[in-house]
């Protein structure tokens, strides 16, 4: 049997820019993305007359999508990302694979850290906390 597996490479990140409806901006420049993960909580409702515990599912978390990329000071995706963030609002983000599959939710960015090594490259580290569920496409 053939494989399906591929590598990452041609993975693009996009967050919609706030203003214009449906206006996604491609981030440059990424190299390293973990998308959200779905964890469902789970919920203890062992009783006395239970045997051993019990569980039924609550509500599922989608967790958060991290991405690293190289910082560029004052470029259009650092200008994206900071106003993203600092409208503390959630924004639509999708996330398109190579085989052209598509992850779309809507996100908080939650955190932007910037890395200026002496002798490597500059990358800067994104984290997007996912509010609501995801669409895959």
């Amino acid at each position: 049997m053939t494989t399906e597996a591929s590598i990452g490479l041609g993975t693009i990140f996009k967050l919609h820019n706030g203003g214009t409806p449906g206006a996604l901006v491609a981030i440059a420049e990424v190299f390293d993305l973990t998308p959200p993960n779905e964890q469902a909580d789970t919920i203890d409702v062992t009783h006395f007359g239970s045997a051993a515990r019990e569980f039924i599912f609550g509500l599922t978390d989608f967790g958060e999508c991290s991405f690293e990329m190289n910082f560029v000071p004052g470029s259009d995706s650092e200008d994206a990302i900071l106003d993203a963030k600092a409208s503390k609002a959630s924004r639509q983000c999708e996330v398109t694979f190579p085989n052209a599959a598509v992850w779309t939710f809507n996100g908080l960015v939650i955190g932007y850290e910037p890395a200026v090594p002496v002798d490597d490259k500059m990358t800067a580290t994104v984290t997007v906390k996912v509010t609501g569920s995801v669409v895959r496409t």
